[in-house]
């Protein structure tokens, strides 16, 4: 109950999924039970059993596309509620991408003065990134647990899904390279701002003392942005609410079985991830993982009751000191992995994408899913440390590959509990780069 006491947000949001079960649930009966149902008296009439039978089949499909036009009418109602929530969420992608991108280009030229280092820091984050993010895709697509919900697709998406179209050499560039970043910008294309962030960040790091004050200047645009998502986070509950009742209104309960499905798969990636691939890269390195894992216990458990991996820094940096790691990598690393290497937040974003295609029956092929890979390997960095930063970024994913955005409130819904794990994830994929990157330097411990 303290806890809720001092997370209110997670709190209401909860309320809210709560209230619009129920409230989704009794509008279903209602219309259930009060539905137009066809006279089929006349169908006493027909003598050939035959096509008395097409008749009343024809009839009994009628009626269930009647029903389902009224509850998606009554959903529709609802689904306004969940519209403000996702505009206000839209509205911040292109400027807080832009922002951190540059900044996280000026932390990674940084690591000039750090020389070895920050160079086998940057290459194993790296590589931990993309097992990660490659970790979801397979989670995603093997097990699918998108499809359980069998959504329908907003109109206003329809027609502007994944269509396999031949790519050429042009189209690729013309989408790649922007013409204009404000054009970019205002269309909440991902991919030419990050190209754009890229070589802007670059310049300014090169020019030295005079690129400072740009430097400074984005810094505290991004600190301002992640203060405004905060501001919209607060109207979470309220679309959360109007997501939940409009899909219960047309789907009935059966949408919890989806979210149990949901949970499983991804806390099952998150446990193949922690004792598969982190205890693998432990065993070439020879560390010895199961006295780190016992070691960093607390932090562990305290990032999981808290659903914060940053509330468990202070002490993640004890327990990995009286491991025998020293201070020096352990101050260097930590607070970077805190930035670049969020592993469970980072396994989330390609997961929590390819989920919600499934959900609406969109097919992503694979070379979209690679596209999709490497773009988050760079607007990761720097996001993932902050959960509604995170959301952000998958919710720039689904815009740009023409996913329908409302699916990622049903997301939010359970996004608290998906959050414990991946807090966990996160510390022991940290403690884990420090213990790497501490024996690349020789330490025995």
């Amino acid at each position: 109950m303290s806890y809720f006491k001092k997370n209110k947000l997670i709190g209401f949001i909860i309320i809210a999924m709560i209230l619009g079960l129920i409230l989704g649930y009794i509008i279903n009966l209602s219309i259930d039970s009060n539905a137009f149902k066809y006279d089929r008296s006349l169908t006493e009439q027909i003598s050939n059993p035959t096509i008395k039978k097409q008749v009343e089949k024809s009839l009994t499909k009628y009626e269930v596309h009647q029903l389902s036009e009224i509850k998606k009418s009554v959903a529709s109602n609802f689904s306004i509620l969940s519209d403000i929530f996702l505009n206000l969420i839209k509205m911040i992608i292109a400027p807080l991408v832009l922002a951190v991108l540059v900044m996280g280009v000026a932390k990674v030229g940084d690591f000039k003065s750090v020389g070895r280092i920050g160079l086998k820091t940057i290459v194993y984050f790296t590589s931990a990134t993309l097992i990660a993010l490659a970790l979801g895709l397979v989670i995603v697509n093997v097990f699918e647990p998108g499809k359980v919900l069998h959504l329908e697709r907003p109109e206003a998406s329809i027609d502007a899904g994944i269509k396999s179209s031949k790519q050429t050499s042009k189209n690729f560039i013309d989408h790649v390279i922007p013409e204009s970043i404000i054009r970019s910008m205002a269309s909440n294309d991902i991919l030419p701002i990050v190209v754009f962030a890229l070589f802007f960040g670059v310049a300014t790091a090169a020019v030295g003392e005079i690129g400072k004050p740009i430097i400074k200047a984005f810094d505290s645009i991004g600190h301002i942005m992640f203060k405004v998502t905060n501001y919209v986070m607060n109207f979470a509950p309220v679309g959360v609410f109007g997501a939940i009742t409009a899909v219960v209104i047309q789907q009935g309960l059966s949408v919890l079985s989806a979210y149990g499905y949901l949970m499983l798969c991804f806390f099952g990636g998150l446990l193949f991830f922690v004792f598969g691939v982190l205890f693998a890269i432990c065993i070439i390195f020879k560390i010895n993982y199961f006295r780190l894992m016992k070691d960093i216990k607390e932090p562990i458990l305290l990032a999981f009751s808290t659903a914060s991996s940053e509330s468990a820094m202070p002490q993640t940096i004890k327990a990995l000191e009286s491991h025998g790691i020293s201070n020096r990598i352990v101050s260097f690393v930590l607070p970077l992995g805190y930035s670049f290497n969020l592993d469970g937040s980072i396994m989330y974003m390609t997961f929590a994408t390819v989920f919600i295609a499934q959900s609406y029956g969109m097919d992503i092929s694979a070379a979209d899913q690679i596209k999709m890979m490497l773009i988050l390997l760079i607007t990761s960095k720097g996001m993932a440390g902050v959960p509604r930063a995170s959301l952000v970024v998958i919710a720039g994913m689904l815009t740009m590959f023409k996913i329908p955005v409302e699916g990622l409130l049903l997301l939010l819904a359970v996004d608290q509990f998906l959050d414990m794990g991946r807090s966990a994830t996160n510390v022991v994929g940290n403690a884990v780069a420090s213990a790497v990157v501490a024996r690349l330097e020789g330490e025995k411990f």
